[in-house]
């Protein structure tokens, strides 16, 4: 099986204007291309995660399986693997790292998957949170060749709320004085605790908690799940965190020259058949978000996921939520 790999994107222009030279796109790839090249499924990456972090999606005898289909998993940039504050060169390292939207991850993933593997039709694009962004927008620009979407857990545009949430978790990482404006040599190790005991309030619900359905992952108690959640995000660089933040905040597949603002004609313009699957109890990319969408898209069906893991019920770390995943999942690849 492959290692990780890097795709050479050159000099990128992004829709800010700023040029990010050099760009990388690291990529995995997972089970072989067939000779007709129309077996092929991305998974984009999600927040704070990476190509290993979606290996939990895909196994033999899964909806997704790699004996079956060729599946690329694209690393989003700003993720530390593909091009992101802690591995770029100055002058555009760290603080300086320019703001990247989603819409140039996809069209960047878009040249990986044309010139790199010259296939002109997927099976399949699906992608948990941030991932499932990714696949709206995967649908929304490159119509002709995405035959299906699986967005779970995620939403088309950012909600204002969900906005203000990241906000929320931005403010106690940046309060540490070590982090020094993104400027440190050092990790701020206070305000990436202080991150990480903010997230943990929000990614599972309030049932999660009542029931100590943390049991299932092996802990303990609510403790746990708090210090689990540290871990995590001290593994991570701050302003890799940020860069990604600030991308999910401006998440939006009618923000660009197609549609140019009009959200409601961009999810118009997905042909691609979609199972929506928002987590019932999912506290910031919430159902109602995806019930003001799916209407305005050609062929997309609204399919909860009823699951008292709130975010994390997208996540692929409960089996009974993966089960009614793949299920959908089933549906979108095998019709």
């Amino acid at each position: 099986m492959p290692e990780l790999e890097m795709f050479d994107l050159g000099d990128v222009v992004l829709q800010s204007g700023a040029i990010l030279p050099n760009a990388r796109l690291a990529y995995r790839t997972y089970g072989t291309l067939s000779a007709s090249r129309d077996n092929v499924v991305v998974l984009p990456t999600f927040f704070g995660g990476d190509h290993l972090d979606n290996e939990i999606m895909m196994a033999p005898g899964r909806a997704i399986d790699p004996e079956r289909y060729f599946i690329v998993v694209p690393n989003m940039f700003g993720n530390g693997r593909s091009s992101s504050p802690s591995n770029t060169p100055p002058p555009l390292d760290r603080a300086a790292f320019p703001c990247v939207t989603l819409y140039d991850n996809v069209v960047c993933q878009h040249r990986l998957i044309t010139e790199r593997f010259e296939v002109t039709r997927i099976r399949l694009v699906a992608g948990f949170s941030m991932g499932a962004q990714q696949a709206f927008h995967w649908g929304a620009l490159f119509p002709d060749m995405v035959r299906a979407i699986a967005p779970i857990c995620g939403s088309a545009k950012t909600s204002p709320h969900n906005l203000v949430f990241l906000e929320g978790i931005k403010a106690a990482l940046t309060a540490d004085a070590a982090f020094a404006g993104g400027w440190y040599d050092s990790p701020p190790l206070k305000g990436l605790d202080a991150f990480g005991r903010v997230y943990a309030g929000w990614v599972y619900s309030q049932d999660f908690y009542r029931d100590a359905e943390y049991r299932a992952l092996g802990l303990g108690s609510i403790d746990d799940v708090l210090r689990m959640s540290e871990t995590r995000y001290r593994s991570r660089d701050a302003n890799d965190l940020l860069a990604m933040l600030w991308t999910w905040q401006h998440a939006d597949i009618s923000a660009n020259d197609t549609y140019r603002g009009d959200l409601r004609r961009a999810l118009g313009g997905i042909s691609a058949r979609a199972i929506v699957m928002p987590g019932t109890t999912d506290l910031y990319f919430r159902v109602r978000d995806n019930e003001l969408e799916v209407p305005y898209m050609r062929d997309a069906e609204l399919r909860p996921i009823p699951s008292t893991w709130g975010h994390a019920a997208g996540r692929g770390t409960n089996p009974v939520d993966n089960a009614f995943i793949d299920t959908a999942l089933r549906q979108l690849l095998e019709q």
